[in-house]
């Protein structure tokens, strides 16, 4: 179970379909990806491309691939629980959908970026790998991608990530500041907020910091947890009048 941290003060525009005209319209502002949120969409979008034979993803493939040790930074070891929480938020914020499959005896789970987000391939396998790996060069997202989608030359990741930083309803990705001793600056996705910036952050890098994750529930579903509590309280307390009664210690 990881620690639960407050989410990131910064917010993203979003986009909505127009039920009237089913055209992208403006929306407002959703509130940032827990962690591990970021993690599970990351995932979904990666295995989409990656082994698309066992696409969509049960809850159980899910949990492997967010806990995989390769491909990921920080690796972490999310619960199945947790991972379930995080796709209940992606759901509501419509970045993930159910699967109901004629063949599936079991739920499975999609992305579903496009809905909000609409993209061409290459930005979104360029935001993929910043979601499961944090803050890239180009020269590290190109040969990380390598494996979802090849891109030519180093030129034309730096063209994805030009559209991806200058999208009409607001930008997706963000330049940070050049490390020193690097060539290169890195960039970060913003799903999550806007990143906290840090000289801990330049001498330890490759530190893998533990993932928060905020455990979120509908409002409607703590209502049921809270009265569920209460009957097995009313419940326990009927079980001792009747042991009392019976003269059961």
């Amino acid at each position: 179970m990881f620690q639960s941290l407050p989410r990131s003060p910064g917010r993203i525009n979003a986009r909505t379909m127009d039920s009237s005209t089913n055209a992208p319209s403006e929306a407002k502002s959703s509130p940032p990806l827990s962690a591990l949120e970021a993690r599970v969409l990351g995932c979904l979008i990666e295995k989409e491309l990656t082994t698309p034979e066992y696409y969509p993803l049960s809850l159980n493939a899910l949990v492997n691939a967010c806990n995989q040790k390769s491909n990921r930074h920080p690796v972490i070891a999310a619960s199945a629980r947790e991972v379930e929480v995080a796709l209940d938020g992606l759901r509501h914020l419509r970045l993930a959908g159910l699967f109901a499959g004629a063949d599936s005896r079991v739920a499975k789970y999609k992305q579903t970026l496009d809905l909000v987000y609409p993209m061409e391939t290459p930005d979104r396998v360029v935001l993929c790998e910043l979601l499961i790996r944090g803050p890239q060069t180009a020269g590290e997202l190109r040969g990380r991608c390598e494996r979802m989608h090849p891109f030519p030359d180093t030129a034309a990741v730096e063209a994805s990530l030009d559209r991806l930083e200058k999208r009409t309803a607001g930008p997706l990705i963000t330049r940070l500041p050049r490390m020193s001793g690097q060539k290169e600056g890195r960039v970060a996705q913003l799903l999550t907020g806007a990143p906290e910036l840090s000289p801990s952050a330049e001498t330890d890098q490759q530190a893998a910091a533990p993932i928060a994750v905020e455990l979120r529930l509908p409002a409607e579903v703590e209502k049921r947890f809270a009265a569920l509590e209460a009957e097995v309280a009313r419940m326990g307390e009927q079980l001792a009048d009747l042991r009392k009664e019976l003269g059961i210690s």
